[in-house]
């Protein structure tokens, strides 16, 4: 009998923090690495956070607090989803945790049971599939074509649906694709969600403040409000105020469920840092000027990041509606040679003849459930971005066609 438990065996580790752990050993070596492997905006916390959380150091306000958080910054919660998405919730109704990743897994713990289904879309975020098995849940995966936009087909969704399924997860924009759902195409999904009224909703919002073009983000429940009931609203502040390192994740529900999740919490982690807490209410209350500059510098990145892929051998690239990732085809290098005589047979041999000949970290597209892609993360430097698709053209331009075996004569 094994000492480690089957179920964290079983449980893949995450392909996002490996290549982005093995692209930071590689830079430490001294290799020339540039590293695009990483979901986590360059920017810096913005200084009246910063500041908002040395005064709470400086007040002493470095013990526990309540468990799902302090009163200023459940107050900050509430403010936040009626100001941004229409949606009132009491203190009760909402629970900030160690990160929208803890928040996610309480959730799940909190209501899967053995053999509960859960859909999730695909391309998706890679943690979703494996905190779902964990807990005894079975995933089902649905695929998102390239053509219907990376996004879920409402008849896909209809097909996946029954009488075991339990959760939908949404997550606009996204991660790995940057695709965002129009409020015409949220709503054809939610007519689908009231159609089912055992289905509960999973809307991971956490990219909400990172859109371009105009678009316009709404969340499930802003949609069609009769949702409200069954939809965790979850979102955080790591990426549109570049606070990942500060780690606070936060969600709107039904007050029961985020009384269990709070008792998941209690048993766990117990409150996340209120020092972090301090900051992240000075986030959601304070000034969002700064968004939109840079907003614009990632819109920047991304128009010239498309552009290059798109000139680059055998690469296509779509242009996402938000979030700070493309999501590239690699088909047309599939089964083409590299100089040193290897066979591309594979998205995961694509990236990694990118790592090991131009030293360029990306992750590989089975990764997020859909092949044969590639994700590159444009949350780093124009200078770095503009070397990094060089060197993927170079790269591509110096993969060769296997030859085709010539009949015998005979």
């Amino acid at each position: 009998m094994s000492f480690y438990s089957k179920k964290v065996e079983e449980m893949a580790a995450s392909p996002t923090l490996a290549i982005d752990g093995k692209a930071k050993a590689m830079k430490a070596a001294g290799e020339d690495v540039i590293n695009l492997g990483a979901g986590e905006p360059d920017f810096d916390t913005p200084d009246h956070i910063k500041e908002a959380a040395k005064a709470a150091i400086d007040a002493g306000q470095t013990k526990y607090t309540a468990v799902g958080g302090t009163v200023e910054l459940k107050q900050a919660i509430v403010d936040k989803f009626k100001r941004d998405n229409g949606l009132t919730y009491t203190q009760d109704e909402v629970v900030a945790g160690t990160g929208g990743k803890q928040i996610l897994f309480n959730a799940f713990l909190s209501t899967i049971n053995e053999g509960d289904e859960v859909i999730i879309p695909a391309p998706y975020w890679v943690s979703y599939p494996d905190m779902v098995k964990l807990f005894g849940g079975k995933p089902v995966i649905v695929e998102c074509d390239e053509a219907d936009g990376f996004k879920l087909d409402p008849k896909k969704l209809e097909a996946a649906i029954t009488p075991k399924t339990k959760w939908v997860i949404l997550n606009s924009p996204s991660n790995p694709t940057g695709a965002a759902y129009t409020e015409e195409e949220m709503k054809a999904l939610t007519d689908v969600f009231m159609k089912h009224s055992h289905i509960w909703v999973m809307s991971d919002d956490i990219y909400e403040h990172v859109t371009y073009d105009n678009f316009k983000f709404v969340t499930p429940a802003q949609v069609e409000p009769a949702l409200k009931d069954r939809t965790l609203t979850v979102n955080g502040v790591s990426k549109a105020y570049s606070m990942t390192g500060w780690r606070i994740g936060f969600a709107g529900g039904p007050a029961d469920l985020i009384k269990r999740m709070q008792k998941v919490q209690g048993q766990s982690t117990s409150n996340p840092s209120s020092i972090s807490q301090a900051a992240a209410a000075a986030a959601l209350n304070g000034d969002h000027s700064f968004l939109k500059s840079r907003n614009d510098e990632f819109k920047k990145r991304r128009d010239m990041v498309v552009k290059m892929l798109n000139e680059a051998d055998g690469i296509t690239c779509a242009t996402p509606e938000g979030a700070f990732y493309v999501f590239p085809s690699c088909a047309g290098v599939i089964g083409k040679k590299t100089p040193d005589g290897k066979i591309i047979n594979s998205d995961e041999d694509f990236v990694t003849y990118l790592l090991e000949a131009e030293g360029v970290a990306c992750v590989h597209g089975a990764a997020f459930g859909l092949s044969p892609y590639f994700r590159i993360s444009y949350a780093t430097s124009e200078a770095a971005l503009e070397d990094a698709c060089k060197r993927i053209q170079n790269a591509c331009r110096s993969l060769q066609p296997v030859a085709t075996p010539r009949p015998a004569v005979r």
